[in-house]
């Protein structure tokens, strides 16, 4: 482990850690000391592999599932991360899913997906940290840097993530009574195997060149954000969102 422990003694929740943005995070926070709770839906597999990877370096890992646009379930995944780490200092609500379609090919089905688990999860999950998280806890919830532009067929999931924003900006008033932080990073394009699935390379070339600095992002770009936003050199910073993203335009 590496001597820069600044999460000695802390415990994360990452949501959605099983894979992708999630599993760096929850690598990173371990690195850093924390004792973490590697959420997942439904790839036992995954999850466990993270936990190993965890392990294998001298840290601590659970593997916890829930579905997270269920209420009970972000209730159990609260209660289960208590049995086994006895508190709760950090939340990193990444778990989101997303389907771009035109809105005359939206479903309700399309619809409730997308706002149950990235809109009702992210907030349900806030409301269990209001009961449980340690003071100078730190929330982060995830939005997306489409929030700020005008794509075709993001509409449905792009309104999610407004949603997650607003939450984000009225929560941290709450929150601010225990001394908790509340941010969101609005990720760009980034180089996971979610993302680039169905893409081809004209397409990731292109989203390469909608970028000031010339690249799509990697897993590292948002896990380093996350670091000092949960770091304690961020406590002046509460309700806000920041769009890590490379000048994505």
């Amino acid at each position: 482990m590496p001597d820069n422990q600044t999460l000695q003694g802390k415990v994360a929740i990452v949501t959605g850690a099983s894979r992708g943005i999630g599993r760096t995070i929850a690598e990173q926070l371990s690195e850093l000391g924390a004792k973490v709770i590697i959420n997942y839906a439904s790839s036992p597999q995954k999850a466990e592999e993270v936990v190993r990877s965890i392990r294998s370096k001298g840290g601590e890992a659970a593997a916890v599932q829930a579905d997270l646009s269920r209420v009970p379930e972000v209730e159990a995944l609260f209660a289960r991360t208590l049995e086994i780490f006895g508190q709760i200092d950090i939340l990193i609500n990444n778990a989101g899913v997303n389907r771009y379609l035109p809105i005359l090919e939206v479903t309700e089905e399309d619809y409730d997906k997308q706002f149950n688990l990235n809109a009702k999860g992210t907030f349900f999950a806030c409301q269990q940290a209001m009961k449980h998280m340690q003071e100078k806890g730190r929330i982060i919830n995830f939005s997306t840097s489409v929030v700020g532009q005008m794509f075709p067929t993001y509409s449905v999931y792009a309104g999610t993530k407004g949603a997650v924003e607003q939450f984000t900006r009225q929560l941290a008033k709450e929150f601010a009574v225990k001394g908790i932080t509340v941010n969101a990073v609005a990720p760009g394009p980034v180089n996971t195997e979610l993302f680039l699935e169905g893409k081809t390379e004209a397409q990731i070339e292109g989203l390469k060149k909608s970028a000031a600095l010339g690249r799509i992002g990697e897993p590292e770009d948002i896990a380093n954000v996350i670091e000092f936003l949960v770091s304690e050199q961020s406590g002046w910073i509460t309700g806000q969102t920041i769009r890590v993203n490379g000048g994505f335009i």
